[in-house]
């Protein structure tokens, strides 16, 4: 059995063979995906081609500690912002030397958050020669669900950056 979906096994696939060609690296700051991402990129034999490194920055500290963002960002913290992300994804983009990084970052349950906010909800960034956010909700408080449905989508975003930018 694999703790990695199917879907997860195929976008890992097609990342690295835009990657790869392109001679581009990919960093990585995950939170609520616990891991998913980056195991998925490093399920694929020659990861060492294109994978920079990450971090899973689940903790406010983990993110200054690891990926090198300011604390002054989250004095106030309610939860995450598509600002905050895409700052978290530049900074350990930055930190690692990659091209690009792929951010993740919510709530996966089964509580609400700090703000209020319902489980379900994660925020993405991808930062490099195409920078985005994304908010993505799965209606759900089943956490394992989440992770899961989480990492697949930063999979496809990211994907779809690079397919878009083919630089």
């Amino acid at each position: 059995m694999s703790f990695l979906t199917d879907e997860q096994k195929a976008l890992a696939l097609e990342i690295a063979s835009l990657l790869t060609p392109r001679n581009q690296t990919v960093a990585v700051a995950e939170s609520t995906g616990g891991g998913l991402i980056s195991a998925a990129l490093l399920w694929v034999p020659g990861a060492s081609k294109y994978y920079a490194g990450g971090g899973v920055t689940y903790t406010l500290n983990s993110r200054t500690a690891l990926a090198g963002v300011s604390p002054d960002e989250y004095v106030n913290y309610q939860g995450t912002t598509p600002a905050m992300l895409l700052s978290l994804a530049e900074a350990m983009r930055s930190r690692l030397g990659a091209i690009w990084c792929v951010a993740e970052s919510g709530l996966a349950g089964p509580t609400p958050g700090r703000s209020g906010t319902a489980p379900g909800r994660t925020t993405v960034a991808i930062s490099g020669p195409d920078s985005s956010t994304e908010v993505f909700e799965t209606g759900s408080a089943d956490r394992e669900a989440n992770m899961i449905e989480f990492a697949t989508f930063a999979l496809r975003k990211f994907r779809d950056a690079l397919v878009e930018t083919g630089v």
